[in-house]
């Protein structure tokens, strides 16, 4: 490697690879008076793809310059996207971690990683190798030959899971693909997954670099504030509203607007319920927040959602679930307003009063509107509504935690046995199955960053790999990670990812011996709960016999090296539960609470509901009472919220 003499105006001859992590190891995010590193570290998984370019130009890396981009490994490349989610929501989309894999399969692997990211809004940075951009040597290695389209590679497929893709087919692309990856990343509007495809000859082909790309640089995090047409009109919808609330989604969280909400909210008297991402957006005990809303909300959120003449959405994109499917909002006059960074999000649904700027800004800048001359607040009846509902949801949250002292506990029971055990600044972690929704009724949250439930992909196997993330956002926190049996199975691998790097994470282990959340919906489409059972194979072709397979998922996570604690049925199983979580946080290295459940035992009903459509003809009994009940419910349906 020669160095020229001018620092500026020089240049190195480096390869792309060592272009390329050098690069990435010196960008900065800004957000006000805070700074850190953009991309603090890289995770990847070496093949004949990479193991020559970025591979090699890692080690160098850390050769000549220790620490400046730490590698770490993982055993999954879906779960290094998965790890990089995690530590990027908890450092509120400020910085998040590079993944590298190899050609094909490897590259193919984190498709559903991007997918995710992408989902969720939250910056994850792909590098998945290519074959030659020569095709000296085609067809290579695992690679995918189109007949029609001989360019189409493997990485093509990441384009629509991408916020942005590009591929360096020269080495001198590199600068312009670099930059405008990083934009991309730490734009609020606009980041997800960012893939930048790499070819495994130009990862090692060699250019002259220029020293300014190689300096630190700075990336400062836009913050928007309202226009004034558009807040004033949202000022005078809010002010019109006699039953108005507020739905607060992960904008909140990433904006640092919580303080600002809670203001908000105790000058008006306005209620709140959250989405999935903007769990903890307040705490639980605060007057004005009702818990969740919509298909897995609350009842006390949804009653009041049912009637509101005002839903104030802030950083939300109102999914079907924050919706009810288009059944939570009732009142026939209601009215929209939708604040959101992202004009896409802010126009949802048909809002004709789309509010573009950024969460906290926007809280702000209402809060003095409302305040201001004649300051705004809701009536008496209905604050003390707002109060009772509480009250009553809160009572029955707390029947819902009270151990039955039945053998096999509900999911309620454990999940208040978990909460009792830990503490405020505790990270819960989940993403699939039937724990989602009872979470999202259920779990009495202490801290904004204390509720990490992703749930726009819901991907089964993100629990174990986002929790070590959150733990490596969050070292000086506990991730308590729940997961079902069936969402382990599909990701567990990582958990020796933990064991390496002595990464302490909490897994409660819930076994279901199936498919909980399926079985139950398959129940109320009248499908039985057929193929959501772990049984085996009976004469019939069917897996719905009494049998459970006799799998021991205990010995699988002891198998890696993590410490295990066995929660046996019994009357006593609750009061283990709570023993063994408190253990396993006061040991320093991963700990796995194994518990039995009964799938069968549901937590309270929060009066929501979901589209999944029933089949329209069936000889079925179970399907045709589900169809007349489906055609119930979307006959309430909204076609706009409006």
């Amino acid at each position: 490697m020669t160095t020229t003499t001018r620092r500026l105006g020089g240049t190195r001859r480096m390869t792309v690879g060592q272009a390329l992590v050098e690069f990435l190891a010196n960008q900065w995010t800004v957000d006000g008076d805070h700074r850190e590193r953009t991309i603090p570290g890289i995770f990847g998984i070496f093949g004949h793809g990479n193991v020559a370019g970025l591979g090699q130009a890692i080690k160098q890396l850390h050769v000549e310059q220790p620490g400046l981009l730490p590698y770490h490994q993982a055993r999954n490349e879906q779960a290094m996207v998965h790890q990089a989610v995690g530590f990027a929501r908890m450092h509120r989309r400020r910085a998040t971690y590079a993944s590298t894999a190899s050609v094909g399969p490897g590259a193919a692997n984190m498709l559903t990683g991007a997918a995710l990211a992408t989902t969720n809004r939250l910056p994850a940075l792909l590098l998945p190798s290519d074959t030659f951009a020569t095709r000296t040597t085609d067809p290579v290695l695992q690679q995918i030959e189109m007949p029609h389209d001989t360019s189409v590679q493997v990485t093509d497929a990441f384009r629509p899971l991408s916020r942005y893709f590009d591929r360096v087919e020269r080495p001198e692309q590199l600068f312009s693909i670099a930059l405008a990856a990083m934009r991309v990343l730490t734009d609020p509007a606009e980041t997800g997954a960012v893939t930048i495809a790499l070819p495994e000859d130009v990862q090692a082909e060699a250019l002259d670099v220029p020293l300014a790309f190689l300096e630190p640089r700075e990336w400062h995090v836009r913050r928007p504030l309202p226009e004034h047409g558009p807040l004033a009109r949202a000022v005078a919808a809010i002010r019109a509203g006699k039953r108005p609330v507020v739905v607060a989604g992960g904008g909140v969280l990433y904006s640092d607007a919580s303080d600002q909400l809670a203001a908000f909210v105790e000058a008006t008297g306005i209620p709140v319920g959250t989405s999935q991402a903007g769990g903890g957006a307040l705490a639980w005990d605060h007057p004005q927040y009702l818990g969740g809303i919509g298909a897995t909300g609350t009842a006390a959120a949804n009653a009041i959602a049912a009637q509101a003449d005002v839903v104030i959405g802030i950083g939300t994109r109102y999914s079907d679930f924050t919706t009810a499917s288009r059944t939570a909002f009732q009142n026939p006059d209601v009215t929209f307003v939708n604040v959101n960074i992202a004009a896409f999000d802010a126009y949802k649904h048909g809002s004709q009063l789309p509010l573009i700027a950024d969460a906290r800004e926007a809280l702000v800048a209402l809060t003095t509107s409302l305040t201001t001359d004649s300051s705004y607040a809701v009536d008496a009846g209905y604050a003390a509504e707002i109060a009772s509902r509480k009250r009553e949801w809160d009572q029955t949250v707390d029947a819902a935690f009270a151990p039955s002292g039945l053998a096999l506990p509900g999911q309620s029971e454990i999940i208040g046995a978990v909460q009792s055990a830990t503490d405020p600044r505790d990270v819960v972690i989940q993403a699939a199955g039937s724990l989602p929704g009872d979470l999202h009724k259920l779990w009495r949250v202490r801290d904004e960053l204390g509720y990490h439930v992703e749930y726009a992909f819901s991907c089964m196997g993100y629990e174990i790999a986002g929790g070590i993330g959150v733990r490596r956002g969050a070292p000086d926190r506990d991730a308590i990670v729940m997961v079902g049996d069936g969402s382990y199975l599909m990701l567990h691998t990582e958990l020796v990812t933990a064991v390496a790097e002595g990464i302490k994470i909490v897994v409660v282990l819930i076994q279901n011996n199936g498919y909980a959340s399926i079985g139950h919906l398959s129940e109320t489409v009248g499908s039985e709960r057929y193929g959501t059972k772990y049984r085996y194979l009976d004469d019939t072709g069917s897996f719905e016999g009494d049998d459970v397979l006799p799998v021991d998922l205990a010995a699988n996570a002891r198998s890696y090296g993590v410490d295990v604690i066995e929660v046996r049925p019994g009357p006593d199983s609750i009061e283990d539960l709570k023993a063994a979580v408190r253990q396993a946080k006061a040991n320093d290295h991963a700990t796995l609470v194994h518990v039995h459940s009964d799938p069968l035992v549901y937590a309270p009903e929060g009066d929501g509901w979901w589209d999944v459509p029933v089949a329209q003809t069936s000889t079925l009994p179970s399907t045709q009472a589900a169809r007349a009940a489906y055609e119930e419910r979307v006959a309430v349906q909204r076609p706009l919220l409006g």
